[in-house]
């Protein structure tokens, strides 16, 4: 299976490097090049550049990958920057769904979409609750889910808040595990709403899915995955800490409208009546936020010891 990943970040790498190990070719293509662990990376996938904005460039990166299915997980992410660029975050959203679709026409494609399409006030919405995007971001992310919806090659995989260690510049570019982790070590407060909820899931897990979904003989339209624990950041950020051993007083609960999640909804939360029932996702078995912290530090830990 050759699979062309368009978006080269968190979730396009890892997925990329679990579709080499496991004896699938990979393309992944972005407008910019993948950091630089990319290149440290035996297993790392070869890389295009794209703007997946331009239809010929689309056109012409389906054609020189010879991909028999496709990922997108395109498009700015960043909430606060979508909600500062409205127009800009459902052009860079709508206008690669619209080229891909038309290149990849007849492929099987995934689209990886938010639980920002929903406005929160719904605890745990599932695939059957109708949307009503919570801010400028989930009004681009279900502008391109729109373009996939009659499809019967493709399928929108929503997905929860995503966790998992990562680099990133200054923290700029961390998920919030990782970011809480590394500021809890350094002795930093770390700032967590008490009325933000969430269903995290593990980058392993969203990786496990997606490639389920690729290789399957069917796949459902529309599907949600978040992890089975729902809790707020403020109680996260206090299990990190816990698991990390560091000082719990560093979590400084605040009001969700406080501060930098003022434009994410109050449940940004996903259940599912499909993820276990579906024959391509039955077998997947997704890890709740206390485990997967669990098992995040306890991977950590033996590299650090590998590594002396």
């Amino acid at each position: 299976m050759r699979t062309l990943i368009v978006g080269s970040g968190f979730v396009g790498g890892a997925l990329a490097r679990r579709l080499t190990e496991d004896g699938g070719s990979a393309l992944v293509a972005s407008r910019r090049p993948p950091g630089p662990e990319h290149d440290a990376d035996p297993l790392a996938a070869q890389w295009i550049q794209l703007d997946a904005t331009d239809a010929d460039d689309c056109a012409q990166a389906v054609e020189d990958s010879g991909a028999d299915t496709i990922v997108l997980v395109h498009g700015p992410s960043d909430v606060t920057w979508c909600a500062q660029h409205p127009e800009e975050a459902v052009l860079g959203h709508l206008k690669a769904a619209r080229n891909m679709a038309r290149a990849a026409d007849g492929l099987r494609t995934i689209l990886i979409s938010t639980d920002n399409v929903f406005d929160g006030s719904i605890r745990l919405p599932d695939e059957q609750t109708p949307t009503n995007p919570a801010n400028a971001y989930g009004r681009a992310k279900l502008a391109a889910e729109e373009v996939f919806a009659d499809r019967p090659e493709a399928c929108v995989l929503r997905v929860s808040l995503i966790y998992d260690w990562e680099s990133g510049e200054n923290g700029k570019w961390l998920n919030f595990f990782a970011s809480c982790a590394l500021r809890l070590h350094a002795g930093e407060q770390v700032e967590a709403p008490v009325d933000q909820w969430t269903t995290p899931v593990l980058l392993d897990d969203v990786v496990s899915v997606t490639a389920a979904l690729l290789s399957a003989d069917e796949t459902p339209p529309l599907l949600h995955l978040g992890g089975p624990d729902r809790l707020s950041r403020a109680q996260w950020a206090m299990a990190i800490a816990e698991v990390a051993d560091a000082d719990q007083d560093l979590v400084v609960p605040v009001p969700r409208a406080s501060g930098r999640y003022a434009d994410r909804p109050e449940n940004s939360c996903l259940a599912s009546r499909v993820l276990a029932e579906h024959p391509a996702t039955a077998d997947v078995r997704v890890r709740g936020a206390f485990e997967g912290t669990r098992m995040l530090f306890e991977q950590a830990a033996v590299a650090k010891e590998a590594g002396r």
